[in-house]
């Protein structure tokens, strides 16, 4: 039976991380392109006054070109197809990635309920990171490479690496070390899971307990259940987004070729000084965009499937 529930979740997970990769894919490579250091800054001349005697001084300062600039030169430049650079990895790696994290995570909540006080918030929180440290340890050479392609910058008719050579080259180039780039910048993005999860599982269990109270029965789920489980992973979704984004900049910067960024604080900290605090957040509203209806369509037709199969959630 517990195998029988491990596959469920599997299944399940897969199914919802595919659906939500291929529906959002161009806001993830618009999300990428903006937290890129390689972001074209456009000139803006501004006067400023001088202090003694208030004449004029024209001076040049770069302004970070908006999600629709950044769309409009991808279509113009490179067209249509390279919204959905890195598709071919996300597809390979999405799937086995939700499978292993819903899985982990069923299986260490039934384990962390048994030590903590069951379905706490701390066994939601712990359940939530462990079972993302297990997906991005496991996960990281796809998305690694994944992030590279939506980073190549090539004009209309120019041949573009697929994913194979993209890998093939990364390997010649950096070793097996060069698939891990990026990796402590995603363990520090733990803390925006076990936050997504803590608030999405606190609200799923307000949400059951208002059915039990108007309802006498043990009715069957219907779509405004799975409507409202949507609103709650969006909610969840995007207060856990705002709060965790940094370290989105950071691994982007961190996976970038040939790049000066080498580690997790070093990359922080060349961020903030060369570019502000601001700069943590470039790429946040396609992020929230995607993210956050992406999340909806993953944890909901995760918990509809479970359903659908005869396994209530746990």
């Amino acid at each position: 039976m517990a195998q029988k529930d491990t596959l469920l979740h599997l299944f399940a997970g897969g199914c919802g991380g595919t659906v939500g990769a291929i529906m959002t894919c161009p806001l993830e490579v618009l999300k990428t392109r903006l937290q890129s250091s390689g972001l074209t800054l456009r000139p803006v001349f501004q006067v400023q006054l001088g202090t003694l005697n208030a004449a004029g001084v024209i001076r040049p300062g770069p302004v970070t070109p908006g999600l629709l600039q950044v769309l409009r030169s991808i279509l113009e430049k490179e067209g249509p197809s390279s919204l959905f650079r890195g598709l071919g990895p996300n597809l390979v790696g999405v799937a086995p990635s939700r499978a292993i994290y819903f899985a982990a995570y069923s299986k260490s909540k039934e384990t962390f309920n048994g030590i903590f006080v069951p379905n706490s918030g701390v066994v939601h929180m712990s359940s939530a990171g462990f079972a993302a440290f297990v997906t991005n340890s496991l996960m990281n050479p796809i998305w690694m490479v994944k992030t590279r392609m939506q980073l190549e910058k090539k004009a209309r008719g120019e041949k573009k690496m697929n994913a194979l050579q993209c890998a093939r080259y990364v390997y010649k180039t950096e070793g097996v070390r060069g698939f891990y780039r990026g990796l402590t910048a995603s363990y520090a993005g733990i803390s925006e899971t076990m936050i997504c999860f803590l608030i999405y599982e606190t609200l799923k269990k307000h949400l059951a307990e208002s059915q039990l109270t108007t309802s006498n029965t043990n009715r069957e789920k219907g779509a405004s259940d799975f409507l409202s489980l949507m609103v709650a992973a969006a909610f969840a979704k995007g207060c856990a987004s705002c709060i965790a984004y940094p370290h989105e900049v950071i691994r982007t910067r961190l996976r970038e070729e040939g790049s000066k960024y080498k580690y997790f604080f070093q990359t922080a900290r060349l961020v903030a000084v060369e570019e502000g605090y601001a700069a943590f957040y470039r790429g946040l509203i396609p992020q929230l965009i995607r993210q956050i209806p992406n999340t909806a369509i993953v944890l909901s037709t995760y918990e509809l499937i479970v359903y659908l199969l005869g396994q209530p959630s746990k």
